[in-house]
């Protein structure tokens, strides 16, 4: 048996990668600019399939930056952030000089509680400070409670930005994923269920909002025979290369969500009959998560005080990656001055749980040695 690394979401090419690439270097194609660029912007709007807009961009995180900018969020501004997520989903807050004001989670999806996140609302308008925006997550592709939080939004009249960084092939209700937000983001970065390398997108109801962002996103050059700037502008756009990858990655996507999918089976499968051991998955079929990372809890009072970093470590000790749960970002110490609203659940969730390996590439011989450990150890 191999005891080469097993990773927890390694890229997965597909095979047509290359010829896009090589098409962009024939054709001398490599800016931030090209066929590849408005193919794969167009193979995103095809495959959402609500009368979108795409912008790719260079980052899921630029994406969020600018859907913020887009919404107006300025100096001071407050902005309602899931606290359990990555960084990424409220560094952006503070790029624009905004504050973030973090939200717990719910035990059925792991996302935004709707009862904290109205407790909040209410508590910072009477505090004279209306939220801006509210940046809600599909963790780990499991979609967040959409008809709760969009009639919270509706009711306070705050936008919604959707961060689907997680999410691409998941589905709420048979809709889409990155289609819910008034603004919506999407994610490339090489452990994503697709992948340019890096790479995200910006997902607008409007092809204006979109040609803003395009604009922004390259600088914000006006239109002058020579560089003139009124607005700030940032160096974001998707580079030709990198959408040909995506283009190629395009081709798969479904193909990878299986995969995932398959994964997320095989350990509800494994670990069905374990005590104290829960996988994470779909509260009902209204949810259909593409399973991006599969997820369990382990609960040491029923397994007499094991706990998810001592399988950790053991897993390593097999060169097998896996990592605790995000670290809700209220307890980060960049953070830790910020409001939060709610109880535990987040906290509770990344003291208990771990990630365990998802790729849609991750072989028979893998699977073997992943389910050895968690048979010896669980």
């Amino acid at each position: 048996m191999s005891t080469s690394k097993i990773w927890l979401s390694s890229p997965h090419m597909g095979g047509n990668e290359l010829h896009y690439v090589h098409e962009a270097f024939d054709t001398n194609w490599v800016a931030p600019l090209g066929p590849n660029v408005t193919g794969f912007e167009q193979d995103l709007e095809n495959y959402l399939d609500q009368n979108c807009n795409v912008a790719a961009l260079s980052s899921g995180t630029a994406a969020l930056h600018l859907a913020l900018i887009l919404l107006g969020v300025k100096h001071n501004d407050e902005v309602i952030c899931q606290s359990m997520t990555f960084s990424a989903s409220a560094n952006p807050i503070v790029y624009q000089g905004a504050n973030p004001i973090f939200i717990d989670s719910e035990p059925e999806t792991w996302n935004m509680c709707p009862i904290a996140l109205e407790e909040a609302i209410k508590d910072r308008i009477a505090k004279g400070k209306k939220p801006k925006a509210i940046i809600a997550v599909h963790l780990y592709g499991m979609p967040f409670k959409v008809d709760e939080i969009q009639k919270i939004a509706t009711t306070y009249q705050i936008p919604i930005v959707e961060d689907s960084a997680e999410a691409l092939g998941s589905t709420y209700k048979g809709k889409k994923c990155g289609t819910f937000g008034d603004i919506s983001i999407l994610s490339f970065n090489g452990n994503k269920i697709i992948t340019t390398s890096g790479g995200g997108a910006l997902v607008t109801k409007t092809i204006e909002e979109k040609n803003k962002a395009v604009f922004l996103s390259t600088q914000a050059r006006d239109n002058a025979p020579h560089y003139q700037h009124s607005e700030i502008g940032y160096n974001y756009r998707m580079s030709n290369i990198c959408a040909g990858i995506g283009r190629g990655q395009m081709e798969v996507l479904q193909d990878h969500v299986e995969l995932r999918r398959k994964m997320q089976v095989f350990y509800a499968e494994l670990l069905k009959n374990k005590e104290g051991v829960t996988v994470f998955s779909e509260p009902n079929s209204d949810y259909h998560s593409n399973h991006w990372l599969s997820c369990i809890v382990i609960n040491p009072k029923q397994k007499n005080g094991y706990t998810r970093e001592q399988l950790r470590l053991q897993l390593e000790k097999e060169n097998i990656e896996s990592r605790p749960l995000w670290k809700p970002m209220h307890l980060q110490p960049v953070f830790a001055d910020c409001p939060y609203y709610g109880g535990s659940v987040a906290e509770q969730l990344f003291e208990n749980g771990l990630c365990l390996p998802s790729g849609s590439n991750l072989s028979d011989d893998d699977r073997n040695r992943i389910q050895a450990v968690l048979q010896r150890e669980l």
